[in-house]
């Protein structure tokens, strides 16, 4: 096949002009047009006029012709092989180690490498703190309609992993040279998904729906032998010789323990396992504490950045709400950015721990919200925070146990209108601006929210954001506090086998253990880790 980029269609184009198109580019007849599909739909909003641009992989008459074309235009990079996007499993085993591989957590990290290594026949062990994904989410909106935290299941902890409340975004910046992203998208769409995520430039899921993909993944996993244990948390790590050699669980729902013999151990944590990081830490794992940001989320009308963004095309079905990315480099140093980005979204409550607030982003499938939100943060080193592996950690808690009391110490959460914050006065109403955060915004003075740093390099970046996109420094949006979560403090590493580098068998993983950053790249990292457990697990049984 042959796969063709930069196919540009203006936006309200007949179903006809795409293969009319691909025939032209190709210089060839209609009849010579076999069939195509559509890889990758985006759009160029940069010019006046908007245009869809389309990738497409097209298989032609015959394949001497499709030799022909691709000798012919062997310079023009927008037309190349279409690439092997299968997918193709490192080894199948005949029947299942008699220690089977633990994965702990069942974030989209540990749904990926679980479902892979059940794939190759390992019949994986997985250990998750939280409870299924629909007991985890009454238990979620406890928190956000009645004020009731439970530090065990909530937006962070529970089947799914903080991915589910989220904006269920599925694209990522990474290196996928084996298209190991495709295969997390095949994954989702045959468990549920749309398969329009499958073509669209920036895909997403939602909440609702990354519901039923994940059980649908869950039975998976288990019709092919691997168990799943909910309500299991890790209480200790049992190491000899440099080599993991069994843990400690504890089942929550009778607070009974038990050992469990484990050779091979996937991390898949996420990035709020701070009890598990300092268990960790205790046992001689090593880990780094490294940057990551803190911020507010700030909330402005749909509509002003669908206009924005989109001009005389917002509001068109076929584009939906409009998206943003931002970034700013502060003279004071420092770079302040837009992060995780909620069209038509709402503002979340997000703490696992209790007199702490946390907010995040969370939209639908349908992003029909009435604001749009994303987090800005501000860029911090260890050099903010001296004091060792888990010194993030710390600052971290000590900036949501501040906004916990900033905001009444009921987890309501403070804010401040966009205005008054870049003005440095305290908010006292509401303006146009209705913030979606449960269980409520209490305006204040943020000044005292962050370190001075911070809200420096904030003041400064939002007038110069309204100057890219117009109306961002609106009096009225809101500043709702803090944002804190937007990648983990601490970083595990890990050789070249994907092994802990002083612990055999130990294998740091996803958003946790810094190696992932949103759902399809924890995904990815997933699988990588369970073809490294399988090649490791081979090399040993030789």
């Amino acid at each position: 096949m042959i796969r063709l980029s930069e196919l540009k269609l203006p936006l309200d184009h007949p179903e006809d002009a795409l293969p009319a198109l691909i025939v032209k580019t190709l210089g060839v007849a209609s009849a010579d047009l076999h069939t195509f599909t559509v890889y990758k739909r985006s759009y160029d909003a940069r010019k006046q006029k908007l245009m869809l641009v389309y990738i497409a992989d097209v298989a032609l008459a015959s394949a001497q012709l499709e030799a022909r074309l691709l000798k012919k235009f062997s310079t023009n990079p927008h037309i190349r092989p279409a690439p092997d996007m299968a997918y193709r499993l490192l080894t199948q085993l005949a029947t299942a180690p008699e220690v089977r591989p633990v994965v702990i957590g069942f974030g989209p990290c540990g749904i990926f490498a679980a479902l892979v290594l059940a794939q190759m026949g390992f019949k994986p062990i997985v250990l998750e703190r939280g409870k299924p994904v629909r007991e985890r989410t009454k238990d979620t909106w406890g928190l956000w309609r009645k004020k009731v935290l439970n530090p065990e299941s909530n937006v962070q902890f529970g089947e799914g992993g903080a991915g589910t409340f989220s904006d269920g975004k599925l694209y990522s910046q990474i290196k996928d040279p084996r298209f190991l992203g495709r295969k997390v998208m095949t994954e989702f769409v045959k468990a549920g998904a749309p398969e329009e995520i499958l073509l669209v430039s920036k895909p997403h899921i939602g909440t609702f729906r990354l519901v039923k993909v994940v059980e649908n993944m869950r039975e998976q996993i288990i019709a092919m032998g691997g168990e799943i244990r909910f309500q299991q948390r890790v209480t200790d790590f049992h190491i000899e010789d440099g080599h993991i050699r069994g843990l400690t669980v504890q089942n929550q729902q009778d607070n009974s323990s038990y050992e469990l013999r484990a050779d091979h151990v996937v991390l898949a944590l996420g990035h709020s396992s701070r009890d598990t990081f300092a268990i960790l830490h205790q046992r001689g794992v090593r880990m780094d504490a490294k940057p990551f940001s803190v911020g507010f989320r700030i909330e402005h009308p749909q509509s002003l950045i669908d206009r924005a963004r989109l001009g005389q095309h917002a509001g068109h079905p076929l584009l939906g709400a409009a998206d943003y990315k931002l970034v700013h480099h502060a003279s004071n140093g420092r770079s302040v950015y837009s992060f995780c980005m909620c069209p038509g979204g709402t503002v979340v409550a997000a703490t696992s721990e209790t007199n702490r607030v946390v907010t995040n982003g969370m939209s639908q499938y349908s992003r029909n919200e009435r604001n749009a939100n994303a987090g800005i943060v501000v860029g911090i080193s260890p050099a903010d925070y001296p004091g060792g592996p888990l010194a993030g950690v710390d600052f971290q808690r000590r900036l949501e146990s501040n906004a916990f009391v900033m905001g009444g110490s009921n987890y309501e959460a403070p804010g401040q209108l966009v205005g008054d914050f870049i003005a440095g006065r305290a908010s006292t109403e509401f303006g146009s601006v209705i913030p979606s955060y449960k269980p409520g915004v209490h305006l204040t003075d943020l000044a005292d929210a962050l370190p001075e740093y911070a809200i420096t390099a904030m003041r400064e970046a939002l007038p110069a954001f309204g100057k890219k996109i117009k109306g961002f420094d609106l009096h009225d949006a809101v500043l709702t506090g803090v944002e804190t979560r937007t990648s983990s403090p601490v970083r595990i590493p890990r050789g070249e086998d994907y092994q802990s580098l002083n612990v055999k068998g130990l294998y740091p993983a996803g958003e946790g253990a810094s190696y992932a950053g949103g759902i399809l790249s924890a995904g990815v990292d997933g699988i990588e880790v369970a073809e490294a457990l399988a090649r490791n697990f081979s090399l040993q049984t030789a």
